[in-house]
């Protein structure tokens, strides 16, 4: 469900310093099993908060994560990874949250891959998107 608000270019591009602020900071933890599950909720939220700063931009407030990554899917984008993956993303946090998952390696390095391979290329679109 979504809210009609009014539109913030101001807020939407603090979240999006915000969701890179995190990411990077994410991605200089050390990987140990411990740091798994927080390495992977990390990354989730940072492109989670991207999809919201489009819905900010629009006056939307958005009440689930799923507008808010539907959002990333508009933009246009190239990237080694499809954008798709990012509900796979969604999937394992969930477990992680609510589930009692405890992450694999594979888990934790497909995310730090994704983060690497999709993150800066849907931040740029995404300023990009909010300067039009």
């Amino acid at each position: 469900m979504t809210k009609i608000t009014l539109p913030d270019l101001k807020k939407a591009k603090s979240i999006i310093e915000a969701a890179k602020r995190d990411i990077d900071f994410t991605l200089k933890i050390e990987q140990s099993e411990n740091a798994g599950a927080t390495i992977i909720r990390n990354i989730y939220e940072s492109f989670r908060m991207l999809g919201d700063a489009l819905l900010v931009a629009k006056g939307l407030k958005s009440e689930d994560h799923s507008s808010q990554l539907k959002e990333l899917t508009f933009l246009n984008t190239k990237a080694s990874r499809p954008i798709g993956v990012l509900e796979n993303l969604k999937r394992i946090r969930h477990n992680i949250n609510y589930h009692g998952y405890f992450p694999t390696k594979l888990d934790v390095l497909d995310a730090i891959n994704i983060a690497k391979s999709l993150f800066e290329p849907l931040r740029k679109a995404t300023l990009q998107k909010l300067s039009s």
